[in-house]
C-alpha cells in the first residue's frame, strides 16, 4: 500500500498516488487520517481503486487535484471469511457511500449504486468533481 504514496516535497508537500489497487479499509483510514492532519495536498496520479477512494471522505476536497491519469475504482465493500470466500457487506456499502461527498455519492447512484462491478471514474466526469493538478 504505502508503494502508492510518494513524494513529499519541502516546498509544497503533497502526497501523491500513482498506483493502488485498493487494500485492506483500516490502514487506507489511519493512512488518510494522517495526511488530513497533516496538511498536506493530495495528487491522485494514477489508478486509485477500492479503499484508496477512502481518501475522498477522509481529506478534505479543497486539498485534492486530479491529473490526467486519475482514476478512481468504487464497488460495494466485501468481506473474507475464514475460508477466504469473499461476501458482500451491504451495511459496510450504504456506510461508504454516504460517506462520500455528494458529488461523487450522486456520480455513483447514476450508475446503479455500489455493486460487486467495478465503476470508475475518470476523465472529464472526474475533472468535473475535482480540479487539475498544477
Amino acid at each position: 500500500m504505502l508503494a502508492l504514496l510518494t513524494g513529499i516535497a519541502a516546498a509544497r508537500a503533497e502526497v501523491r498516488i500513482l498506483s493502488s489497487p485498493g487494500g485492506q479499509v483500516g490502514p487506507f483510514i489511519e493512512l488518510f487520517d494522517k495526511v488530513r492532519e497533516s496538511g498536506e495536498r493530495v495528487v491522485i496520479d494514477g489508478p486509485c481503486l477500492s479503499a484508496c477512494t477512502l481518501v475522498l471522505m477522509t481529506v478534505p476536497a479543497d486539498r485534492i487535484c486530479v491529473t490526467r491519469r486519475a482514476v478512481l475504482g468504487f464497488h460495494a465493500a466485501r468481506s473474507m471469511d475464514r475460508r477466504g470466500r469473499m461476501y458482500a457487506e451491504p451495511e459496510a456499502s450504504k456506510a461508504v457511500h454516504d460517506a462520500y461527498p455528494e458529488p461523487i455519492r450522486n456520480w455513483i447512484s447514476r450508475r446503479g449504486g455500489l455493486t460487486s462491478r467495478m465503476l470508475l471514474l475518470r476523465g472529464r466526469e472526474l475533472a468535473a468533481i475535482y480540479p487539475s493538478c498544477r
